[in-house]
């Protein structure tokens, strides 16, 4: 087995390309995990590997077998190949290059997720997941947001985009897909408190840019705006932890009212 030590091979540097360049992983369709243990959930969940760098003497040989009955492509590289391509700090051990998953995007959504112009990857991928765990039905990022592929923002996420469907779209694109709901903002000086909304019906959440707050455009297509109170010597919430707070509150109140077994 020949492993690979220098980086100037040609794989070795189309993956760190990948890696540092979002305009690529865009035009080539793929993004990148590292870590057994996303690699394992996005293998579980669907997720369809093309390219496997790994260095031999720490590689899990099972999950290097299950790669490989995927036809995924089997590269043993040097650690100082692997280190020099990773995004974190500690060489993951193995890193796999994955087609970007697309899980069907739903005609019609009774629960939305709207992301405006949010920027910090670690709020991105901390919002999608609390959007997935709290059942919602789609999330449509809006223009300004950083790019969802990124290493952070899939770290974060921990293989949430293999599970939820999140898109891209325009304002006139979201409008048009809201149009049957109702759709909130949420604001730190909201209209209404988010425990007093009623979130039985189809409806649509805005969560804002960190440091400018909800936008023009998302404020045209919101019908009000909800808030997280707070005591008042705390600071705001930031998004990620406001975003998680109001949809487990919806996720409450549709658990509250679903008929239980045997009534």
């Amino acid at each position: 087995m020949d492993i690979i030590t220098s980086i100037q091979n040609k794989r070795v540097k189309y993956v760190k390309s990948l890696q540092a360049k979002g305009r690529l992983r865009r035009s080539e369709k793929k993004l990148i995990l590292e870590g057994d243990r996303l690699i394992r959930d996005a293998l579980n969940s669907g997720g369809r590997p093309d390219l496997a760098l790994y260095t031999p003497e720490s590689a899990d040989y099972e999950l290097i077998a299950i790669l490989q009955n995927r036809n995924c492509e089997l590269l043993p590289v040097s650690e100082g190949v692997l280190s020099h391509i990773s995004d974190t700090k500690r060489s993951p051990g193995i890193l796999v290059v994955f087609q970007i998953p697309k899980p069907p995007i739903p005609n019609q959504a009774e629960r939305v997720l709207i992301l405006d112009a949010v920027r910090e990857p670690g709020n991105m991928g901390t919002v999608l997941r609390s959007a997935a765990a709290a059942g919602v039905d789609i999330a449509i990022l809006a223009p300004g947001c950083v790019d969802p592929y990124s290493s952070k923002v899939l770290r974060a996420g921990m293989g949430v985009h293999f599970r939820l469907p999140v898109a891209e779209a325009k304002w006139q694109e979201i409008r048009a897909y809201c149009a049957g709901l109702t759709v909130y903002s949420a604001d730190a000086r909201g209209e209404a408190v988010y425990t007093e909304v009623d979130w039985g019906q189809p409806w649509a959440l805005v969560v804002g840019n960190e440091a400018h707050g909800i936008s023009s455009e998302a404020q045209r297509i919101s019908r009000s705006s909800v808030s997280v109170p707070m005591s008042h010597e705390a600071e705001s919430l930031n998004v990620a932890s406001a975003a998680t707070v109001i949809l487990f509150e919806a996720k409450r109140q549709r658990l509250k009212r679903a008929p239980h077994p045997g009534h």
